[in-house]
This record gives C-alpha cells, sequence and structure tokens, in this order.
C-alpha cells in the first residue's frame, strides 16, 4: 500500500468541466425519434369523489394521441395507498394537484393545450388540513387504515428504528402509525427540577428547492420491456417500484440514472411508474417532465410537524425528565420520520427519564418524502430552544450547560441502544472559542444549537477494472448528487497507486452496475466508499501477482511507481500497469483479466455532529432578521475532500437558513396551496445567507474508508434551532413557529414586552 497522496486534499469535481460548458445532459434534454409528450390533468379539489371524467374536447385537439384515466391503469381494486403505485387518482381525489388524467400527445403544444380541457366532476367530501384537527374521531376519513403500508424510503434514507410501537386500532383512521420510547419516570424527574421549561413548536411542510423538476422519459422495446432515464437518487428502488407498480419482472426494466438537478431526498419514484406505463400502452417513447408549479403541487416536500416539550433540570445543570409529543403531517400517504424525531428529542442529552410519544397523521396535503436528514431539524428545532431556555433561566452558559449534558459514546439513546464514536462533545468545544469571544451590538444576539444524523448504512458493491493503458474504470451503482464519484475516484486512486486522473468513474444502470442504495442519509461515500476500496485493493492483489510471475518475485517485494509494477529497491526490474492488464486479456492470455471485486455490508453506524452559532441583528419595530453569520463546526470523521466537505456543508447551512426564515407551504382551509410557485415560495436568495465559517472536526470514524463518516445531513439541522436561539438572545422573545416571519418575530416581542 502506498502512503496517503490523496486523501485529505482539496481537488476539483471530475464533472465540473461538461458543467460549466454546459454539456451535462439532463433527462429533459432527450427526445428519441417517435417521443410521446405527457402532460398532467390535476385535481381541483382536495377531496373529492369523481363522478366523471369527459375527454372528449381533448382528444379532438390535433396531434393527441391518447387520454388515460385511472380507470385505464386500475380497472379494478382499492386505489394504492403508496405514492408511486397511486398513477393516477380513479374514484376519488385527495389531495388538491392530484394527477387525474393524463395527455399523451405529438407535441408539447398539444399536450398542454387538451390537458386543459379534460373535464373532471366532482362531489366534494370533507377536507381536513390540520394534523391535529385530522387525530379527531369527527374527522373527514383519508383512506381507511387497513389499505396501508410501510415508507421503504424511510428505510432507504437509513433512519434508525426501534421503540414501543402503540397500537393505532382504537385510534381514528388517519392517525396511521404510533410509536414511544420511555425511560424512568418523568413525573418524578419534574419533581426534582428547579426549572421547568414547556413550549409548543410547529413546522410546515418544506420543498426541498431543487432545481431541475421531476423528469422521466420511457422507452419500450418490441418485448414488452422497458428502459426508463430518469431523475432519481437510488435506480435500484426505483426499479423495483416500477416493476412490481406494472406487473413486469425486474430484468424487464431498466433504470438509467440520469444527472440530478438537485434532489435533496425528494428524488426516488414520482413519475416512473406512470410513464412507464404509457409507453407500453403507445409503443412508443414517452416523456413527461413537471412544471414549476406542478412540483409544489404534487411532488414530496418534507412533512410538517406539532411538537410539545416539557424540559426539566436542576441548578447543577442536570437535566431531569424530558417530555415529548410529535404529531407529523404526512400528507396523504404514510411516510412521516417520527422515528427519527423522537430519538433527537432525546438523544442530544443525557437524561435518566424520558417520556416521548410521536404520531403519523394522513391530511388533504401530497405525500411527503425525505428532505436532507428527514426528522431532525423539525425536533432539533424543538430541543435546542428548550435546552436553551433552561440553561439561560438557571443561570448557566448556554454552551456550558449542552457539554455539562450531551451524551457520550456508550450513553443510550431513547430506543437503549448505545450511542456509537461519535464528535458530539468534540463540536461544541471546536466553537467555544467564537462563543466566548462573541460580542453582541444593539439589537444583536447570539444563539448556539447543536444538531446530529445517526448516520446510514446498507449494503452495496463496486468494481474496479483495470485497461491495457494502465488506467483504471470504477463502476458504480450509486448516483453521484454530491460530487461522491470524485471521492470514489480519489479512494481508487489513493488505494491501487495511481494519480487520480488515471481514474474514471462510471454509475451504470441497473442492467449492468453493482448494488447501491440511495443516495440520502450520508451514508455513500460512508459505504460504497469502502466497497470502492475492497474493489481497488483486489485489483491490486491481482496485478501484484501476475508481475510477481512475471518478474520472478515475490508480491510483497513489488510496489507501484510511476505507472509501473517494480521490485523495491531494483527500479530496473519493472512492468507497466497497462502491460499486466494485457497480458490478462488477450487471445491465448494465462492469466484471468484483472478486475477488483469490493463489497460492504457495514453494520456500524457513524452518526454525524455539528454545532452552529448564529449572529443575528433583529429590527424591535418590525420583527426583520439580518442575518450577521454563522460559525458551522461538524465531525467529518476525515475529511477526504476538505473542498467537497466545505461545501456541503455550506449549502446545508443555506437549506437550514431556509427552513428557519424563509420557507413553507401554506394551504387554505379547502385545501389550496397558496404559494405553489417561486414566485411566491420563498427561498433565501444569495443576499440573505451571510459569511459561513466552516470547522472541520475529523474524528474518524473506524469502520469507514480513510475515517470517513457521512457529511451530508448534519450541516442543516442546527440552523433554525441557533437562529432561534440568537433572535431569543437579541429580543428576549421566543419563535416556536417556523419560518421565523417578521410578524411572528414581532408578535413574539410584543407578546414578551
Amino acid at each position: 500500500m502506498t502512503a496517503t497522496t490523496l486523501i485529505g486534499k482539496s481537488i476539483p469535481r471530475i464533472d465540473s468541466p461538461q458543467k460549466v460548458r454546459g454539456q451535462t445532459r439532463y433527462t429533459a434534454d432527450l427526445t428519441p425519434p417517435g417521443t410521446l409528450i405527457a402532460r398532467l390533468t390535476t385535481a381541483t379539489q382536495a377531496h373529492a369523489r369523481i363522478t366523471g371524467i369527459d375527454t372528449s374536447a381533448a382528444r379532438a385537439v390535433p396531434g393527441v394521441v391518447d387520454v388515460v384515466t385511472g380507470a385505464d391503469l386500475l380497472p379494478d381494486g382499492p386505489e394504492p395507498s403508496e405514492r408511486a403505485r397511486a398513477m393516477l387518482a380513479r374514484d376519488k381525489v385527495i389531495y388538491y394537484g392530484q394527477p387525474v388524467a393524463v395527455v399523451i400527445a405529438e407535441s408539447e403544444a398539444a399536450a398542454e393545450e387538451a390537458a386543459a380541457l379534460v373535464q373532471v366532476d366532482y362531489e366534494p367530501l370533507g377536507v381536513v388540513i390540520d394534523p391535529r384537527a385530522a387525530m379527531q374521531p369527527d374527522a373527514p376519513v383519508i383512506r381507511p387504515k387497513a389499505q396501508e403500508g410501510e415508507w421503504a424510503e424511510a428505510q432507504m434514507h437509513a433512519t434508525v428504528q426501534g421503540g414501543e410501537e402503540v397500537d393505532v386500532n382504537r385510534l381514528p383512521d388517519n392517525v396511521i402509525s404510533a410509536v414511544r420510547f420511555s425511560r424512568g419516570d418523568v413525573e418524578q424527574g419534574f419533581a426534582e427540577a428547579d426549572v421547568v421549561v414547556e413550549r409548543s413548536f410547529t413546522t410546515p411542510s418544506v420543498h426541498q428547492g431543487y432545481i431541475e423538476p421531476h423528469a422521466t422519459l420511457a422507452v419500450p422495446d418490441p418485448l414488452g420491456n422497458l428502459t426508463i432515464y430518469t431523475a432519481t437518487q437510488g435506480q435500484f428502488y426505483a426499479r423495483t417500484v416500477t416493476a412490481d407498480t406494472l406487473g413486469l419482472a425486474q430484468n424487464q426494466v431498466t433504470i438509467v440514472p440520469m444527472e440530478v438537478g438537485g434532489g435533496f431526498g425528494g428524488k426516488t419514484v414520482l413519475l416512473e411508474p406512470l410513464v412507464g406505463a404509457l409507453a407500453l400502452r403507445t409503443g412508443r417513447p414517452v416523456k413527461l417532465v413537471l412544471s414549476r408549479m406542478e412540483e409544489f403541487l404534487l411532488a414530496t416536500p418534507a412533512p410538517g410537524a406539532v411538537i410539545d416539550v416539557k424540559l426539566g433540570a436542576k441548578k447543577d445543570g442536570t437535566i431531569t425528565a424530558i417530555q415529548g409529543h410529535v404529531i407529523f403531517d404526512s400528507g396523504v400517504y404514510p411516510g412521516a420520520p417520527a422515528v427519527v424525531a423522537l430519538l433527537i428529542l432525546g438523544g442530544y442529552y443525557r437524561c435518566a427519564n424520558l417520556d416521548l410519544i410521536g404520531y403519523e397523521v394522513l391530511t388533504n396535503k401530497p405525500g411527503v418524502g425525505a428532505y436532507r436528514a428527514p426528522g431532525a431539524p423539525q425536533g432539533t428545532f424543538a430541543i435546542e430552544q428548550a435546552v436553551d431556555e433552561a440553561a439561560r433561566a438557571l443561570g448557566w452558559d448556554p454552551l456550558e450547560f449542552r457539554l455539562r449534558n450531551v451524551s457520550a459514546p456508550g450513553d443510550p439513546q431513547p430506543n437503549d441502544v448505545p450511542w456509537p464514536e461519535m464528535g458530539l462533545r468534540e463540536v461544541l468545544e471546536a466553537v467555544r472559542d467564537h462563543w466566548q469571544q462573541r460580542t453582541a451590538g444593539p439589537n444583536e444576539g447570539f444563539g448556539i444549537a447543536i444538531g446530529g444524523w445517526p448516520g446510514g448504512i446498507e449494503p452495496c458493491a463496486a468494481n474496479v477494472r483495470v485497461n491495457t493503458d494502465g488506467s483504471l474504470t470504477v463502476s458504480l451503482g450509486s448516483v453521484d448528487i454530491t460530487g461522491t464519484n470524485t471521492t470514489m475516484a480519489m479512494i481508487a486512486a489513493e488505494t491501487f497507486g495511481v494519480p487520480v486522473d488515471r481514474v474514471k468513474v462510471v454509475t451504470d444502470n441497473t442492467d449492468g452496475a453493482p448494488y447501491a442504495g440511495m443516495s440520502g442519509g450520508s451514508k455513500i461515500t460512508y459505504t460504497v466508499g469502502l466497497a470502492v476500496r475492497a474493489a481497488a485493493e483486489e485489483a491490486r492483489r491481482q496485478v501484484f501477482a501476475i508481475a510477481a510471475a512475471e518478474l520472478e518475485a515475490a508480491p510483497e517485494d513489488l510496489e507501484i511507481v510511476d505507472g509501473k509494477v517494480q521490485v523495491k529497491g531494483v527500479p530496473d526490474r519493472s512492468i507497466a500497469i497497462g502491460e499486466i492488464a494485457r497480458l490478462s486479456m488477450t487471445f491465448g492470455g494465462k492469466y484471468e483479466p484483472v478486475y477488483g471485486v469490493g463489497k460492504s455490508a457495514v453494520t456500524a453506524r457513524a452518526p454525524g455532529f455539528s454545532a452552529q452559532i448564529a449572529h443575528v441583528r433583529v429590527d424591535p419595530a418590525t420583527g426583520e432578521v439580518t442575518l450577521l453569520g454563522i460559525v458551522a463546526a461538524q465531525d467529518v470523521g476525515r475529511a477526504l475532500n476538505p473542498a467537497l466537505v466545505e461545501g456541503q456543508i455550506h449549502g446545508g447551512v443555506a437549506q437550514g437558513i431556509g427552513w428557519a426564515l424563509h420557507e413553507g407551504l401554506i394551504y387554505d382551509d379547502n385545501g389550496q396551496p397558496l404559494n405553489p410557485t417561486l414566485m411566491d415560495y420563498s427561498l433565501p436568495a444569495a443576499p440573505q445567507v451571510p459569511p459561513i465559517e466552516v470547522k472541520l472536526v475529523e474524528v474518524p470514524s473506524s469502520a469507514g474508508p480513510f475515517g470517513a463518516k457521512g457529511v451530508g445531513e448534519p450541516p442543516v439541522i442546527p440552523t433554525a434551532a441557533a437562529i432561534a436561539n440568537a433572535i431569543a438572545d437579541a429580543t428576549g422573545a421566543r419563535v416556536t413557529d417556523l419560518p421565523m416571519t417578521a410578524p411572528r418575530i414581532r408578535a413574539a416581542i410584543a407578546k414578551a414586552e
């Protein structure tokens, strides 16, 4: 093994040149000969029976090939209770914007015109938007419990599980799952406390804010097989769901993962089964690209939540009890990450007495999906404000109070699983100097918060082929959405012993790629990186075995230098790597082809933690917040490519600012979205993102490649809480609802005065 020369260095992304030049191809760019264009007709009611669909006017538009309804795709049986399988509504619509029909036409213009001409008659039903109201016995029933299924995407995002499953059969139909964690005696814990903080927090449904809309192209062949080009973060999961939905064998469906123009957990499976069904129906390629408004109407936002927290603490700084009650708004399909939120509420800090319960509730809103650390920003916004308020009430410095209580490796999480090795204490210590040296001007405040992610795991594989020119080709099944292919090239180059520019990384389709899970949950570098390292090690071993035979030397006496395998200390006795590959891939050759296969099934999680300090100025007259700066320290295990790691942290903090001050989907009482465009949905613009100082903390993982951990999830988690605590420091007022808009802050100030 060569000494480390690449790991820890910042190198540009290997896909940067084609992106800068505009050469990267996205799904919407593909239009094979004969492609038909699909456009959706969506529901204008949030909850209603479909009493009739008139497609005659749409069919009369020149260029229209077909108009398809739910009855065409699923003539009988119950309508599916999972988002990806519910291609078109048939008997009733359950959220505003739900696809009801789809027009297939020869052109975009014809499809657009015809989709608007489809006439749907509705018989309105009761609408429920507030998850608390949906839990009431007399609430309109969206779907009976018996039809509910598991949300597999949560598993792929690699969240943890556990807890006591609560029987929801006695609860109203809209309450589809519940879980509880308990330890000790919370009432006794509160009785022992010198301070008890009790507050209710709300967070809205939030769109992931990706630039590229969902886009899928399905191409059939004469044998009934499908090739689907799509923007997905998880090609194997997309294949499984599509094949199952369409009644095909998995080897009849090929998913080609295209470049993803932003996903953040929101691009797994949405359009693939529908577009595949249309392609099979017409026998021609069919492409469907959502409009921006459709993205807001029918895609998969992060769930909203209502979180009640009660926390007790003593004067000596001990947290004595934590009680939490969480309601997640799952929209019309199951999928809210209640377990993660509860583990966050009771897991950051040592506490002998816990009582945490979480509910997943259906409402007449789009089904939710994953969004960067699902469940963690919501839970952290609540617990970190409660901890901060308790510290200040007791006269403790908020940072020192956290250090007094933070969990350490070996301490039990709420599910009684011990925390593995982690850098929670280390990230707090990393920002201590910044915190102690803070100086606030008029109407300014500083807030601190921590946030963490348990870490993702999933089996995977990778292949490394040595070519006859001495270069390497790394074949992967993971989708590169954050620059992970660059990191994989570095791992392969470092392990094998060649320059990184001699390594090409290929993300193959589901027919040829080695298995990898969804790119999400902060697990690709942690898991696929291990497989790449193992594959490169195996390829290197094979090369050395051939070289040993050719050079008549022992493998352990060999080394790789400048593209050659040579005998240590005798550089004249050498053979080029390319020649070794040629000897293994030639007619009449006596050596097996050099081809390294690596696999990974790591079971040890590597949690990642971030500590952030926010500096704000608040106009007391208007409540307007100006962000002056954020310091973010994160335990990254080992920064294999510091530039990419810092980029992930910058991006996560920016999205956390969106959670804190800008974003939230708004619905009226009838379930109609009120801000379904980028003109109405507020995202932070560049001037609203302040200077972000990043501090990389390296507490190496014993399992990850070269000590690395996943880094994508943690930076988004504590930002909203840190800003909320800074607002409280500046104004003396607690804002408990996201986003913390100027009117809400002004109202909180007025209430505190």
